[in-house]
């Protein structure tokens, strides 16, 4: 069997949640696998012991950290041997050290070229914040070690592909984070990453409102007519087709999804619950604006499941498959400079 000379790193999240079975799950799929090669950056003893519950037999080699192998193999776990003290299915600080670690290194080793994606399984925010983590997630973990000015959240499916203005804050803290420049640097973003990863020539874009009814004219509030709508406008000078503001309620409706490449909401349930309702399943999370392509699964750490074997893996290998085919499309882009 020929296999990709993609070379992918997988980190394993939390080992407390469902991270190890889906990585389990999704790479013994012989087709994900002619996707790359791969190199989990997690606990060897956390995979086993998911594989075992599974009835799958071991398809992988190990490695200490840092230490690629001289004869690639199609699976490399980069063993890290955390064992989890605490509570059991619950965020804990062991859990939150060993997921930051697993990300950190592996950003390091995509950022320094030594691999050509990240993929991340789900860590969860408490346990990183346990464990002292001077980030809220991944995407601003993955800020600060690339030295990226600008990034921001895109959920990837089959049916939607949507960027967010605001990412993890409170609702009541949204208003104050929007910004003409934020709006335009994330349409920038997105209609970037449509293009290059997506091969859209010209993308339309749809941006939404914050307020019902986008605001009507000011009497649901004013940052329409303050700051997304001049964001708009200040696009559409730039060459972005972006149309908007829209309302929330009607702007993801299958003739809106026919019409537009891609979204921008405003804040996170705006974006996300569409996504979710029309694919939770296949959806994937990738981080834009970023030097290293990432990918990550549209879900969480799930405590209540981990261990059972119910995990569904799709989401994973959704985010596989993009991360794949955004290298893919990165090297068409830069081999026709």
């Amino acid at each position: 069997m020929l296999f990709s000379n993609k070379r992918i790193a997988i980190t394993m999240g939390d080992l407390n949640g469902i991270g190890p079975e889906i990585i389990v799950k999704a790479l013994y799929d012989s087709v994900i696998r002619l996707q790359g090669r791969f190199y989990i950056y997690g606990s060897d003893k956390y995979l086993t012991k998911a594989a075992r519950e599974l009835g799958i037999e071991r398809f992988w080699s190990v490695c200490s950290p840092g230490n690629f192998p001289e004869k690639e193999n199609q699976v490399t776990v980069f063993d890290y041997g955390f064992s989890i003290g605490g509570g059991i299915r619950e965020p804990n600080e062991d859990s939150g050290r060993a997921s930051l670690l697993f990300c950190s290194d592996a950003i390091s080793d995509v950022f320094a070229k030594k691999l050509d994606a990240l993929v991340t399984a789900p860590i969860h925010k408490q346990s990183w914040k346990m464990a002292g983590a001077k980030w809220p997630g991944h995407t601003e973990l993955l800020t600060h070690k690339t030295g990226c000015k600008d990034s921001a959240m895109m959920f990837v499916s089959s049916e939607l592909k949507v960027a967010l203005a605001t990412i993890h804050c409170a609702l009541s803290e949204v208003p104050a984070r929007l910004s003409i420049k934020k709006i335009t640097n994330t349409l920038e973003l997105l209609n970037q990453t449509l293009v290059k990863y997506f091969g859209i020539e010209r993308p339309r874009i749809a941006v939404a409102g914050l307020n019902p009814h986008a605001g009507e004219s000011g009497r649901f509030g004013k940052e329409e007519s303050r700051i997304i709508r001049p964001a708009v406008v200040a696009s559409r000078e730039n060459g972005i087709d972006a149309d908007g503001p829209s309302p929330g309620d009607t702007l993801f409706t299958k003739e809106s999804r026919d019409k537009y490449d891609g979204f921008l909401a405003m804040y996170h349930d705006q974006g996300l619950i569409p996504v979710k309702t029309l694919s939770m399943n296949d959806a994937t999370n990738v981080t834009i604006g970023l030097p290293v392509i990432r990918t990550s699964p549209a879900h969480g750490t799930a405590f209540d499941i981990a261990g059972k074997g119910k995990a569904d893996e799709a989401s994973m290998k959704m985010a596989i498959r993009v991360a794949a085919m955004m290298v893919d499309r990165k090297r068409k882009f830069q081999s026709e400079k």
